[in-house]
C-alpha cells in the first residue's frame, strides 16, 4: 500500500524556497551570499503594530476568536476596502485567514470540481498552479510577452476562456515581474470579462501599496462594479505593513463564497492567530506615516536594479509599475557555458551557476512559468544591490 496520497504527485515544492534554502547552505558553509529570492521586506514591523500585539497579549487576548476573523478586524476590513479601493462589503462578507495564501486556497477548495478550469497569466507566483490543482482543478497558463511587459492582453483573454472556465487569477501589481495594470489595461480585460458570466475573479492585491511613479493601484471590481457579485478581492498586511510571518491575509466577496470558505477553514486551522489579528487591527487602523518612505526606497532601489541589469551583457530587464521583483530575460545568453564550464541551456541552469560561481541567489524564470528569464526580489539594502548586480555583470560578461 502507498502511504501518500496520488494528489500530492499533482504538485511540487516551492522553488523560491529551494533557492533560499541552498543559499543559506552555501553561507553556511562559509560562502559569500547574497539572496535575492525571497519576496520579503526587509523592514521591520512597525513599533506601533507591535505594541498592539503587546497589549494584546497583556490584556488575554489569547484564545480562539471567530473562525474567519474578529468582528474589529473585520469591520476594519470593510472601512479599508472602501477608504481605498471604492468596495462597499459588510462584515459577513469578509474573510480573514493565516496569510494571503491560505485565503487563496480556501476559494479554491471552497469552489473547484474536476474539470474546472483556472486562467493564469505567466509569469504567475509560484504556488497558484498547484494550489488550482490540489483544489481539483485545472490550471490554464496564458503566455503574457516582454514587449507588453509582462503583461495579459483583453485578445488572450478572451482566448483562453471556455465553458469550463470558473476562475480568472488576476495579480497586480505582479510577483513576479512587478507589471501593474493601469485603470484602462484593467478595463480592456474587465470588459471581456462581463461578457462571460460564468467566469469568477480573483484579484490578488497583495502589492497595492508598493506602487511607483505616478501609477495608481486599481482592482477589478473597482474598475469594473458589475463584477462586485462575482469578484474575490484578495489583500492582507505582509507586503505593505512588513508584517510576513505575523501571517494575516484578508478578502472580500459574495457571502455564500464567504461562507463557504469559512466552512472549510473550520476544518483545517479554525481561526488565525489570536494576536496577529490585533496586530493587523492595528496596521489597518493606526498610522500609516511608514507606508510612503517605504514606497520611495523601494522606487529607489528599483531604479538601481534595472540600470545595472540593463547594461549586462545578454540581459534585458523592464521596468516594472510596482512590487519589489524585476524579471529580466535571458535569452541572449542561453546556449553559452559559464567561467565555471556550466551549460547554460535554460534559466534554471543560469540562476544554479549564478549562485554556485558568484554567490547570488536569484529564482529562474521557469518557477514561474516563463523563460528564459529570472526573478530579482530587490527587498535588501542598496549596498547589497549593487554587489549582486556588479557579480551579476561579471557572470554574463565571461560567458562564453
Amino acid at each position: 500500500m502507498t502511504l501518500l496520497s496520488a494528489t500530492l504527485s499533482r504538485v511540487k515544492p516551492s522553488p523560491t524556497i529551494a533557492m533560499t534554502t541552498r543559499a543559506a547552505e552555501l553561507r553556511a558553509a562559509g560562502r559569500d551570499i547574497i539572496a535575492l529570492s525571497a519576496g520579503e521586506p526587509d523592514f521591520d514591523t512597525p513599533d506601533a503594530i507591535k505594541e498592539a500585539a503587546i497589549a494584546a497579549i497583556r490584556a488575554g487576548k489569547t484564545k480562539y476568536t471567530a473562525v474567519d476573523g474578529i468582528p474589529e478586524l473585520k469591520q476594519a476590513i470593510c472601512d479599508k476596502f472602501s477608504r481605498e479601493n471604492g468596495l462597499t462589503y459588510k462584515p459577513s462578507q469578509i474573510s480573514v485567514g493565516t496569510g494571503g495564501k491560505q485565503v487563496l486556497y480556501n476559494a479554491f477548495m471552497a469552489t473547484l470540481n474536476p474539470g474546472d478550469e483556472v486562467i493564469i497569466p505567466a509569469p504567475y507566483w509560484v504556488s497558484y498552479p498547484d494550489m488550482v490543482r490540489l483544489a481539483g482543478g485545472t490550471p490554464v497558463i496564458v503566455e503574457t510577452r516582454i514587449d507588453d511587459n509582462f503583461k495579459l492582453t483583453a485578445a488572450a483573454l478572451e482566448a483562453a476562456i471556455t465553458p469550463k472556465t470558473k476562475w480568472f487569477l488576476f495579480n497586480s501589481p505582479s510577483n513576479p515581474t512587478g507589471a501593474g495594470y493601469a485603470w484602462n489595461e484593467l478595463k480592456a480585460l474587465t470588459d471581456v470579462l462581463e461578457k462571460h458570466p460564468h467566469v469568477w475573479v480573483m484579484s490578488d492585491d497583495m502589492y497595492e501599496h508598493l506602487v511607483f511613479n505616478d501609477f495608481r493601484f486599481c482592482t477589478p471590481a473597482q474598475v469594473a462594479p458589475a463584477l462586485h457579485d462575482r469578484t474575490l478581492t484578495v489583500n492582507g498586511v505582509s507586503k505593505a505593513h512588513a508584517m510576513t510571518g505575523w501571517r494575516i491575509g484578508y478578502a472580500g466577496g459574495p457571502e455564500p463564497l464567504i461562507a463557504a470558505m469559512r466552512k472549510l477553514q473550520s476544518q483545517s486551522t479554525s481561526n488565525p492567530c489570536t494576536v496577529s489579528q490585533y496586530a493587523a487591527l492595528a496596521a489597518l487602523t493606526g498610522p500609516q506615516e511608514y507606508l510612503e518612505p517605504n514606497r520611495a526606497l523601494f522606487q529607489r532601489r528599483r531604479d538601481l536594479v534595472v540600470s545595472a541589469l540593463n547594461a549586462a551583457p545578454g540581459i534585458t530587464c523592464p521596468t516594472p509599475e510596482g512590487a519589489f521583483y524585476v524579471y529580466p530575460s535571458i535569452r541572449d545568453c542561453i546556449g553559452k557555458t559559464s567561467a565555471g564550464g556550466k551549460q547554460i541551456t535554460n534559466d534554471e541552469d543560469f540562476a544554479i551557476a549564478l549562485l554556485e560561481e558568484y554567490g547570488v541567489a536569484v529564482v529562474f524564470g521557469a518557477a514561474f512559468g516563463l523563460s528564459p528569464c529570472f526573478r530579482v526580489s530587490y527587498a535588501t539594502s542598496e549596498e547589497e544591490l549593487t554587489e549582486a548586480c556588479r557579480r551579476i555583470t561579471e557572470f554574463c560578461t565571461k560567458l562564453k
